[in-house]
């Protein structure tokens, strides 16, 4: 018998109205049965929000987390190396694209309850990725346009931001102390969440309740600048929240710490959605990836926001650069067909000059005779 399915085999028919002891306990068994049925949730990827032409079939496709960095680029508009042949995101217009997509990852969690999501799909084989080859292709395409480029996880307080989100996000709290500072002030999440079983002063707890503080101030400060939804350079955020996973290991996934957080979560993302495709004029796409645990620790090097981008080939020891790369194709139809219009054209013009004759065709040759004439 496959995961989800229930199968009853019996012959004859049996009323359970002169037994409502087995009644009462065949829908006991039922009800347990469907909660357990529907519990049993796998890692997901669900789009909260999208606009009408970044289309999403609704399906049961699973998807790689290797090819989360693809999807989010074809949302975008741009193109990808190898074709992501995955049915559950369909071609949109060519000359349309969002103004911003946001990817949340949530460690710590394979589901959460988010009713209100466009569609969702399972997710297998959960490695670690990162979006630093869709933020290296929005600013290589729009590198005078400064677009908003901001990957932030708050729980390792590693940040890296490009373009106007030097300026935008400036006041944005980073560290976890910075964070926890920022708690205590006026507006601060704790005044209007209700937190039920969370604890102010436990370590874990406060983890939880600073990235849905960051969540909170990353809103507060798009609705301060909404200029930047006007432009037309797209904008990216990646952030990533593991206090889930504190809150796992502090007090266990049956925990009811672990539930309040849970659907306090659910609200707030639910809420966060809303307001990001609201203030880019629902031209957005956020996307949440839940997944209970990695299968391999993501290691990856710091950087500094002034940091200089260097290009190079990893896989040689000589530190070479590379032969080609994206838009390799594009210079080189540039170079070649401007190249043979040169070719032409100095063809052309020598054929042209070989065989004109000075004596009409040049009006100094010929001005030149005059003069000869009359002298």
């Amino acid at each position: 018998m496959t995961s989800g399915q229930l199968i009853i085999v019996g012959r004859g028919k049996m009323s359970l109205g002169r037994f409502p002891r087995m009644k009462a306990v065949s829908a006991a068994v039922l009800v347990s049965l469907f909660v357990i049925i529907a519990g049993v949730n796998g890692d997901s990827l669900t789009i909260l929000q999208s606009p009408d032409y970044v289309s999403f079939q609704k399906g049961d496709w699973p998807i790689s987390g290797e090819k989360i960095p693809d999807l989010v680029a074809l949302t975008m508009g741009f193109s990808v190396k190898e074709d992501l042949s995955w049915p559950g995101l369909k071609a949109g217009p060519l000359f349309q694209r969002p103004r911003a997509n946001v990817l949340v990852v949530v460690r710590g969690a394979d589901s959460l309850a988010l009713p209100q999501s466009v569609a969702s799909y399972p997710l297998e084989n959960p490695v670690p990725f990162t979006l630093d080859s869709v933020a290296e292709t929005v600013h290589s395409l729009f590198a005078e346009d400064t677009p908003v480029v901001l990957q932030l996880a708050p729980s390792e307080e590693r940040l890296y931001m490009l373009g106007k989100a030097n300026a935008v996000f400036e006041e944005l709290p980073v560290t976890l102390q910075q964070i926890r500072a920022r708690l205590s002030q006026d507006g601060s999440v704790l005044a209007s969440l209700p937190l039920n079983s969370l604890s102010r002063n436990a370590e874990a707890d406060l983890l939880f309740l600073s990235e849905v503080q960051v969540l909170h101030d990353i809103t507060a400060l798009l609705q301060r600048h909404r200029h930047l939804a006007k432009d037309h350079s797209p904008d990216l955020y990646s952030l990533e929240l593991s206090g889930l996973e504190e809150l796992i290991r502090r007090y266990g996934a049956d925990s009811q710490q672990y539930r309040d957080a849970t659907a306090i979560l659910a609200s707030v993302l639910i809420k966060f959605a809303e307001d990001v495709y609201g203030l880019y004029g629902n031209s957005a796409v956020v996307e949440v990836v839940t997944v209970k645990r990695f299968e391999a620790p993501l290691t990856r090097k710091s950087r500094s926001i002034l940091e200089s981008k260097q290009i190079g080939n990893p896989d040689s020891p000589f530190n070479l650069a590379y032969k080609y790369n994206l838009n390799y194709a594009v210079v080189f139809n540039i170079v070649l067909w401007l190249m043979i219009a040169l070719a032409l054209a100095v063809i052309a013009t020598s054929y042209v000059m070989w065989n004109m004759d000075p004596g009409y065709d040049s009006i100094i040759y010929r001005m030149t005779n005059q003069k000869i004439r009359m002298d």
